[in-house]
């Protein structure tokens, strides 16, 4: 384990992508827990949204390296939120936001003296062809798969990540793997509303499938353990630690929004096709925007997927701080979940059909 650091050091974090759904309670979470806080924001609104939750604006994107260098001035931490997540569009978009990025924050991050870097990977890395796992751990290989250019890039910038851990000496990386990210504010709800509303929603082979989730505080929870516990070079499954179904959990969800899912249902292998030809349309008449369902969509929640959080639980304390239950409860009550002392979700367009 890594020693902490001095209770009377100041703390200066770095947080990438801290307008985003995650970033912004990350960011939230350390301002309470006592840390100095910059955000890098790509745009005047990014950078006003992160300057009106407390943090320190850095202008700058991932791509930009002299902005990257100038930001980790004095920096202890880095938590590498930003990515592109979509569920459509080329690979090289995606592997140039989010490997090319990636290595350019970890570079900058050596140059910088900066002491780890804690990364959002995704629990989707390991996700090969389209069948069920359950109870999945870290053991289980990376996959890169043409289909899911966001899972692929995911894998490929972990790799990178891990991969610069002890190039310097006091120098290390961790990734952290959560499944369906949750919580209030959490983009791809609206647009879920909007499809069930519009008589366009229908599950995915019953809505059976068994799911991991975790709710967003519970992730915060899990990168600021990151900060300071395990030896680095390591990646670790994080959960609410309560398996459930896509059906159960997406009609809880809903329903705090005082939506009701109609019970009509595709078979996956029919699903899986008019992904295919969707997919095909898409590219060959260049149509702009995402397809209605694609090939990507349905491999992170077409299947069983559960996954095993017992590496977290010993090598970094990781428990769950909220309840799955606790979490809906609070987003019924339309109630933003409190901040917690001592410690690339879905996109908005998630797809008529789930």
């Amino acid at each position: 384990m890594s020693q902490l650091p001095s209770l009377h050091a100041p703390r200066l974090a770095l947080v990438t992508g801290g307008s985003g759904f995650v970033g912004g309670h990350l960011i939230r979470r350390l301002l309470s827990d006592g840390w100095r806080v910059r955000a890098l924001g790509r745009s005047t609104e990014a950078r006003a949204e992160v300057e009106a939750l407390g943090a320190e604006p850095a202008e700058g994107d991932l791509l930009d390296r002299a902005a990257l260098a100038g930001a980790m001035d004095r920096v202890e931490v880095v938590f590498h939120v930003a990515a592109h997540f979509k569920l459509w569009g080329p690979m090289s978009l995606f592997r140039r936001i989010n490997v090319e990025g990636t290595r350019n924050v970890v570079e900058a991050a050596e140059r910088a003296g900066v002491r780890r870097i804690v990364y959002v990977s995704a629990a989707a890395v390991v996700m090969g062809r389209p069948e069920p796992m359950r109870d999945v751990t870290e053991d289980m290989p990376l996959h890169k798969m043409p289909f899911a250019p966001y899972a692929t890039s995911k894998a490929e910038a972990e790799e990178v990540l891990l991969a610069a851990n002890g190039r310097r000496a006091d120098f290390s990386t961790v990734a952290i793997r959560p499944p369906f990210i949750w919580g209030p504010d959490m983009p791809a709800l609206d647009h879920m509303v909007e499809t069930v509303r519009a008589g366009q929603f229908q599950w995915v082979a019953g809505g059976e499938q068994a799911l991991s989730t975790c709710h967003v505080d519970n992730l915060c929870h899990a990168l600021i353990l990151a900060a300071d516990r395990g030896s680095g070079g390591e990646a670790f499954f994080v959960s609410d630690g309560e398996d459930t179904t896509l059906k159960s959990f997406l009609t809880r969800l809903l329903g705090s929004r005082g939506v009701t899912p109609k019970d009509r249902a595709v078979p996956f292998g029919i699903a899986w096709t008019m992904a295919g030809v969707m997919g095909a349309v898409w590219r060959i008449f260049r149509r702009k925007g995402e397809p209605p369902i694609t090939r990507q969509m349905l491999r992170l929640i077409g299947k069983d997927f559960t996954i095993d959080i017992r590496r977290a639980r010993n090598d970094l304390g990781y428990a769950p701080v909220i309840s799955p239950a606790d979490g809906m409860r609070r987003m019924q009550a339309g109630e933003a979940t409190p901040a917690l002392t001592a410690v690339d979700g879905p996109p908005r367009r998630l797809a008529a059909t789930l």
